[in-house]
Parts: C-alpha cells; structure tokens; sequence
C-alpha cells in the first residue's frame, strides 16, 4: 500500500504507531504508561496480582444472626464501634446477595459514624456503592463514591468503582478522569483499570475524530511526503513525467504537433503542475477535464482521486475510484491503480476484506503489474501473513529486480517475523539481508532507515545512529527520519536536549509532519509538560491524514487533559523523565 512510513503488523491497522513503542525502549518505560501508550496486545493476554474485580465490601463479615440491620448493635460502647458492627452485618448480607438489606446496614453504619471518622466513613460510603453497584442503581453509586473520595481523595476503590459507574451513564470523560487517578495510584500495574481508560480512551478518540472529520479544512500534505507517497509506486501512469504526446498545448505548437491536441487539456495542466510542485491547482484543472469530457478523463479521475486521498477526503475519492475501476476500455494500469489505492484506503478504514479483494482484483487483470505484489505484500505484513507477505515482495522483486523498496521490505517483513518469533539465527539472517540491500542499492533511504530499526530493537544503537544518517544524507528534507533519530538519542544516550533538538528539526523541515507533533507531544506528556504535550497533540490532529489517525490522536490529548484534571483534583502526578 501507499505510505510515507513503515505499518504495524501488530496493530492490525494501518498506522505507523509501532515504531514508536520500539523506539522509545527502557528509558521511557515509565512514561510509556503516564502517555497511555501500553501494549493493548499484553494488557490483555496479562493479569497483575491486583486484577481481581472490586466487587467485595471492605471489612470482616462477623457472623450474625436474624434477618435485620437493626438491634444488633446492643451492648457496644460507643458510636463507632455500633457503627462497624452494621457495616459487618452489611458485609454478610453482601456476601450472601441480600443487597437492598446490605444497603440498609450501611446506611445505618453511616447514620452512627461520628463525622470526624472520615476514613470509616468513606468506606461506608464506598461499601453501599458497592451494593447499589449490584443492583445496576449507577447514579447511587457515583454518589456515594463521590462522598467517599470527598474524604479520601486518594482511595482506589472508589474511584475505580465510580469510573464504572460513569462508564455505564455514558459520562466517558469523568469515567476517564477517575480511570486515569486509579492508574496513577495503581503505579499504571493493574491491568484492569489500564484497560478501562485503553478502552475509554478508544470510545472518545472514535467520538470526537467522527465529528472533527466532517468539518476539517482539507490539507494538502508537504512536497516531500506527497513524492515519497509517488514513489512507491513504478507502474502508475499519472506520476510519470509529461511524455511526447503530452506536451501542454502551447508547448506542441511550437514542436508543429498541434494536431495531437485541439484543445486545452486540464488533464495536462494537471500533469504540469505535478512537475512545478503546485498542487494545489491539480484538483480543480481534473475536475475541467472529467467536466469536459476530455480524451484524458479516466486519468483525471484518477489523478483527482488520488490527491483526494492525500489529503484526506476518502469520502470523494471513492466514487472516482470506481468509476475508473469499472471503465473496462480503459488502460489495465489505470484500472490496477485504482484498486491499490481503493484497497490501501480500505485498509486505513479498517475493512481488510475489502481491502484484499481490490489486491486481488488488481492482479487479476494485471498479473505483470509489480506495484501490485509490493502494496499487497504491505497489506499482509498488516494482517500478520508473513509468509504470504514475502511471497509477494518476491513477485514484484521478479517483475521489479532493481526495486530497492520492494527487496528492503521483504527484508523487514522477514526480520519482524524472526524477532516477534524469538529466532536468533533466522533475525541474523534478516540482518544479513539488510547489508546485502544497503550493498546493492546504495542509494535506497528506505533499505537504511528499515536496517536502523532492526538495529535498534537489536541494541546496536551507533550502527543504528550510522543508518539515520545515511538517510539524512540520501533524503535531508526527510522530516520521519529525524524523529526515528530523536528517539534513538533517548533509548541510546538518555540525551533528552539532542533527541528533542532533532523532533523540533523535523518540524522546521517539515511543519506538516504530524508524527513529529505526535512524538513531540508523547515526550512532553512524559516530562509532566501537559499543556505544551496536548498543544503538540492538537496540532498533530489538525494534520492527520484519515479519520483512524485522527482518533488515535485525540485518544493520546484526551489522555494528557485527564492528567492535568487530576493533577488539579487530586494532586496527582505520574512519574516524569
């Protein structure tokens, strides 16, 4: 598939995120889960020591007698010795599943406690929770944990119970504030409550981006991202400079060719500003020649298209899509095109059956067409098909044999398999391969910066440092390349200044690189700088290229905001780098 930046073959999605997660190593552990960026994949195969439900009352069950709250208490000395005695014959009916008698023994503990017993208090307060809790009655239990946080603004229980409760109101942002406390006391070791707020935060990120999606101002990307997407492609017509037969209009009556082209041609001009780098007129000079019902129509739908995609409105790229796609007089390799790039958005919007049916038509009707085989085999590195991955890189490495691109991602869909499967001698059979690629094309920014993260999952950090810098001397206006090189000075040196010197490069080079923004705002967020990180964050929103992106973002600044709401609340901080 089409794409600036390497995929996760462990996110199943078409997001560049797992670079990051590599990357940023031991250093930045800790951070990792003040940033909300742990592995959802453990996180659920995992259970901590402490991932119990929280469904129990707190105190003993003393065994009691009869089937009443009241007069029990006979014979005690004082009101807060009466008082524990009704929680504990709360606690029985609790155990037992007699919750409205419960309740009523808690309430009666309350009603005894003496005010200044804040701490046995809350815990009334957050064991009659617990029994509405039973009953599905969520506004009481937000209620009564509310009480019972008023005075004791650092117990767990409570605020994880009324994180439930919030979850069940559908109130995701106060769920997520609570969450996000627990966590933080919890030392970000409980499974249960980390995956309450993965969760939460996935719901709001989804939210919002939907809403957010529909009124952003379409954004062209920079030059360099919009060349790099071009040049993952071989076979595709529209990128290929103006040949003979399309020379704009005035350039042909000069040549005496006049004859080929009567009349003024957007399709054309289109190409032109292609090549001046002005694109963004290339829209509106397709939108002429399809309007015209020019001889280049099927390519200006395409070319339309695909600058629809590029900046981020798949909603109006599609139906030119298929309309190419279902030209059946039109050339093939327009038609195989259309269905990578058809296929490719598929898979940013998560419908990988979708997604493989374009392939696979494409190399129906195009068996010789080596672009076809290279995106598929991104397509399977996505949905964890390895083997059939490098079967494809390998297929497009026949058609292609000078694909640098092709042969350094099968190189890296082979090491992904070695080390995700914990085989030493098959990762340096893959390392092996990275020298050979780097060997035979010298000149590939690519094969050096896929080898400079094999290199740094391996801990070989100056090699890996030695790779960044090939590529910045290959693609200098490479704003991703700086970032990657960033967060190696982290993981390798523990140089914040360099590393964050080299993300703020990246943005001078690039202003509309959003995984600059991204990591900008990860690293703020883990430093305890929230307002910079959810500025950066914002930014990176504002920048993202699909609506899945643009969830996963807002998911990591709803993140960062809860932070700051509890650091307000609660005094609460995560530790900081």
């Amino acid at each position: 598939m089409a794409a600036s930046k390497p995929v996760d073959p462990d996110s199943g999605s078409a997001l560049p995120r797992w670079q990051l997660a590599l990357l940023v190593g031991a250093p930045l552990a800790l951070g990792i889960g003040a940033a909300y960026l742990w592995s959802r994949s453990r996180a659920k195969e995992k259970r901590s020591k402490g991932d119990g439900e929280r469904k129990t009352p707190e105190g003993s069950a003393s065994p009691v007698q009869g089937h009443s709250c009241t007069h029990h208490g006979m014979g005690l000395s004082s009101p807060l010795d009466r008082a524990q005695a009704a929680k504990n014959r709360g606690n029985k009916y609790f155990k037992a599943g007699k919750y409205e008698q419960a309740i009523q023994c808690y309430t009666e503990a309350i009603s005894l406690c003496p005010k200044e017993q804040k701490s046995d208090l809350s815990t009334f307060y957050q064991n009659r929770a617990a029994a509405f809790e039973q009953q599905s009655k969520w506004t009481e239990v937000v209620e009564d944990c509310s009480l019972a946080v008023e005075m004791n603004p650092r117990y767990v229980k409570a605020l994880f119970r009324r994180a439930k409760a919030q979850e069940r109101l559908d109130n995701k942002k106060e769920c997520l504030e609570d969450v996000t406390a627990v966590c933080i006391l919890e030392a970000f070791q409980n499974q249960q409550s980390m995956l309450l707020a993965d969760k939460v935060l996935k719901q709001l990120g989804k939210e919002k981006a939907k809403e957010k999606y529909k009124s952003r101002e379409p954004l062209m990307p920079s030059p360099q991202f919009i060349k790099s997407y071009f040049s993952s492609f071989t076979d595709d017509i529209i990128s290929q400079p103006l040949q003979k037969g399309e020379k704009k209009d005035e350039d042909k009556d000069k040549e005496g060719e006049s004859a080929e082209v009567t009349e003024s041609s957007g399709y054309l001009k289109a190409k032109q500003y292609m090549e001046e780098e002005n694109y963004d007129k290339i829209i509106s000079e397709c939108t002429k020649e399809i309007e015209s019902k020019g001889r280049y129509s099927a390519e200006a739908l395409l070319l339309r298209a695909t600058f629809y995609l590029l900046i981020g409105n798949a909603t109006a790229a599609q139906p030119d899509l298929d309309r190419v796609i279902n030209m059946q007089d039109a050339n093939v390799k327009l038609r195989a095109n259309a269905l990578i790039k058809r296929g490719s958005m598929y898979m940013q919007q998560q419908l990988p059956q979708l997604s493989t049916q374009d392939f696979n038509m494409a190399a129906e009707i195009d068996c010789r067409n080596a672009d076809v085989y290279h995106h598929r085999g991104q397509l399977k590195i996505l949905l964890d098909q390895v083997e059939e991955a490098v079967a494809d890189f390998d297929e497009c490495i026949l058609l292609k044999p000078d694909s640098a691109l092709a042969q350094a991602q099968k190189c890296f869909a082979l090491y992904r398999q070695a080390y995700t499967g914990n085989n030493p001698s098959q990762v340096q059979t893959a390392m092996t391969g990275f020298e050979d690629v780097i060997k035979k094309f010298p000149k590939c920014a690519e094969g050096y910066a896929l080898y400079a993260q094999a290199l740094t999952d391996q801990q070989q950090f100056g090699k890996a440092d030695e790779m960044y810098d090939k590529c910045i001397e290959l693609e200098p206006d490479n704003a991703t390349t700086y970032v990657h090189k960033g967060l190696l000075q982290l993981q390798w040196k523990q140089d914040l200044d360099l590393g964050l010197d080299l993300i703020s490069r990246a943005i001078e080079i690039d202003n509309k690189c959003d995984f600059a923004y991204e990591t900008m705002g990860t690293i703020e967020v883990q430093r305890g700088n929230l307002d910079k990180a959810i500025d950066m964050f914002n930014k990176a929103i504002n920048l993202a290229k699909s609506e899945m992106e643009m969830a996963h973002l807002y998911s990591l600044c709803d993140a960062a905001y809860a932070q700051t709401e509890v650091a307000r609340k609660y005094g609460l901080k995560p530790p900081t780098l």
